[in-house]
């Protein structure tokens, strides 16, 4: 009997920084998940000499810093799904609308092009390979043995990246006595209710919802418009849809697949895109349940719907080595500042996944202006905090620093510089103090919400220069920006003794980025009141002065 071995990956660094956190417990536990199996050390701390107080050798400092998401896209280097549907379902839509992709299955959405192994890779997102299947039409109910077969073979991969992570399966939501389940379809079902699928998750996806919602509100009388608002018409029109939608569809597809079948009903169209929001939120929360983290971690990544997920990920990577030791300075022990901010910074950028083919966000320029921008606030006086409106102010931001410009083609002008020599702090040696603290902690959080408004107003299309400038000097010249660096240096004059402040600062940089944070259907609403802007064309980073 032959036996297979394979090799796993510590980071010893990682490992001892653990062990050697100050304050922590004697005995700590290093958790690593490989595959599907959780792998617990039990760490006992010497009790001659402390880690984290033994001198640095020269190796270790000089060592370069190891990117956490680089760590994470070797073992998951993309988010695998299959897409289950007929031709005109609206699949390409789908993939195109959730992915911020153009035209992902153009060349191969004709009937009978469709091959279920063929994979998918995207130039303007590569962290996503796509699968396509043409659905279960009536006399070709041997589709359902191929795509069996096919994730009976993704399930037995050994690898992660290999293995399939999830299945939407699509339907076009029928009119009000229309068939929804084919034969075939129902034996696939079947197949998944009775656990002959595995855990792979099925989630059932209802397309052109917006046809049902224009359909429920022709129904409607008119004495139902003359005495309802707008937003109480909304209101009943949904609650009418979303009572037929649970005739026409839920219940079949309970009938076949058990009560509890995720499903979403959703639009590529128009200002019903918010509706792809708990699609993805839906599909991530059960990679999360059935895959290791990086399967979890590579959907939010992937997925270009949901700025809050981009924010969580954010945090779990974080969570993972630099962010829980910013106060006691382990990880960056003897370390330059520059170099802990640029491994801070792509870990990042890495997690937004922006269609950044010319590297901007990477550019020394980019990272310059953070750092500024860090500094610049850093040296005016804080105010009190105070409790805003998010989002609104942000856009009123963007509207009026476009409506400055002297015409839509004169180039967008940041506060701050993008090219000068870079502050002093930046040059010195990683210490523990609270002005490094204060710093890091800004610059985490700053970067973050200057990635979040460039999502606002970059829709998926490719970055440019100028797209960057209107993000951050939006988010500059916003209340959000003061307000954040107040709040940080509010924590920080609590602090007694930073060697045991990692857990606070930690929580304090998850609290300012959920507070933050705007959800997907807020984004869509935000976006609707936004002028229109041109940001394809570029400029420099810094306009010449006359």
């Amino acid at each position: 009997m032959k036996t297979e071995h394979e090799d796993i990956y510590f980071d010893t660094e990682d490992i001892f920084r653990v062990s050697g956190a100050r304050g922590e417990p004697d005995k700590q536990e290093y958790i690593k998940f490989h595959k599907k199996f959780k792998i617990v050390i039990e760490l006992f701390k010497s009790t001659t000499m402390n880690r984290a107080e033994q001198p640095v050798s020269s190796s270790s400092k000089n060592r370069e810093l190891q990117s956490t998401t680089d760590e994470i896209i070797r073992i998951c280097p993309r988010f695998r799904i299959l897409v289950i549907g007929k031709t005109g379902v609206g699949k390409s839509s789908l993939i195109n609308q959730a992915f911020g992709v153009e035209e992902a299955l153009a060349s191969h959405d004709r009937p009978g092009d469709a091959n279920i192994n063929t994979e998918f890779i995207s130039e303007q997102n590569d962290r996503f390979v796509l699968h396509d299947s043409k659905g279960f039409e009536p006399g070709e109910e041997d589709n359902v043995k191929t795509v069996q077969d096919f994730i009976q073979h993704r399930r037995s991969e050994p690898a992660l990246k290999d293995q399939l992570h999830a299945v939407w399966l699509c339907f076009e939501i029928p009119r009000a006595g229309g068939r929804l389940l084919e034969t075939g379809t129902e034996a696939f079902l079947t197949l998944k209710r009775d656990g002959k699928l595995g855990n792979i998750p099925v989630v059932v996806v209802l397309t052109k919802y917006d046809m049902l919602l224009d359909r429920v509100e022709r129904t409607l009388d008119n004495s139902a418009f003359k005495r309802s608002s707008e937003g109480a018409l909304k209101k009943l029109v949904k609650k009418k849809a979303e009572a037929e939608l649970k005739d026409i569809c839920i219940r079949p597809l309970q009938k076949f697949a058990g009560r509890h079948i995720p499903h979403a009903a959703i639009s590529t169209k128009g200002r019903h895109k918010e509706t792809l929001a708990p699609l993805i939120q839906m599909t991530e929360s059960l990679v999360r349940q059935h895959f290791a983290p990086e399967a979890s971690v590579m959907t939010s990544i992937a997925q270009r719907v949901d700025p809050g997920l981009k924010i969580n990920a954010s945090i779990e990577v974080g969570k993972r080595r630099y962010w829980t030791v910013l106060a006691s300075s382990t990880a960056f022990k003897n370390r330059v500042v520059q170099d802990c901010l640029n491994v801070l910074h792509t870990d990042i950028v890495a997690v937004w996944n922006f269609h950044d083919p010319h590297r901007y966000l990477h550019s020394k320029e980019f990272r310059t202006l953070i750092v500024n921008m860090v500094e610049k606030l850093d040296n005016e006086p804080a105010g009190a905090a105070q409790t805003i409106a998010i989002g609104l102010p942000l856009v009123g931001t963007i509207a009026g620093i476009m409506s400055a410009l002297a015409g839509p083609a004169a180039p967008i002008v940041v506060p701050i510089a993008a090219s000068i020599v870079l502050a002093l702090w930046v040059r010195d040696v990683y210490q523990t103090s609270h002005a490094v603290l204060q710093r890091f902690m800004c610059y985490i959080v700053d970067l973050t919400l200057v990635l979040q408004t460039l999502y606002l107003v970059s829709q998926s299309h490719e970055l440019s220069r100028r797209a960057i400038k209107l993000a951050v000097a939006s988010y500059l010249a916003s209340p959000m920006s003061g307000e954040v660096h107040t709040k940080i240096e509010e924590y920080d004059r609590g602090l007694s003794f930073l060697e045991r402040a990692d857990r606070g600062t930690l929580d304090k940089i998850i609290e300012l980025m959920q507070f933050y944070s705007i959800s997907a259907e807020r984004i869509s609403e935000l976006r609707a009141q936004i002028p229109a802007v041109d940001l394809l064309s570029n400029e420099p980073w810094e306009v010449e002065k006359a």
